[in-house]
């Protein structure tokens, strides 16, 4: 069984029928496990029984890889306000939201 895995590569991207794509970040033929990344970040090890059951087909990469980093600028805790500098501006650690 293990000559079916032997064409999987780290870095390469899959998805399967009606699934989020994922890239392939670990392959470890012993434990006959296939560790798989969604582009949200999430983390999943798949089985080689499992993984023929899921059918999937090698796709592109996304085209901006930081998906797991992807953050809305509300979500860093610091205020943007109008986008331009501020005259009293002097530190950016002062922006932080510490609490």
């Amino acid at each position: 069984m293990i000559g079916i895995f032997e064409h999987i590569e780290v870095g390469t991207w899959y998805q399967a029928p009606g699934g989020e794509p994922f890239e392939i970040v670990a392959l470890d033929l012993e434990a006959e496990t296939i560790e798989i990344q969604y582009y949200d970040g999430a983390i999943e090890e798949v089985e080689f029984d499992s993984w023929l059951e899921l059918s999937a087909q090698r796709t592109t990469g996304p085209d901006n890889a930081s998906g797991a980093f992807d953050m809305a600028r509300e979500d860093i805790g610091i205020d943007f306000g109008g986008g331009g500098a501020r005259e009293d501006y002097s530190n950016p650690l002062d922006q932080l939201d510490w609490s």
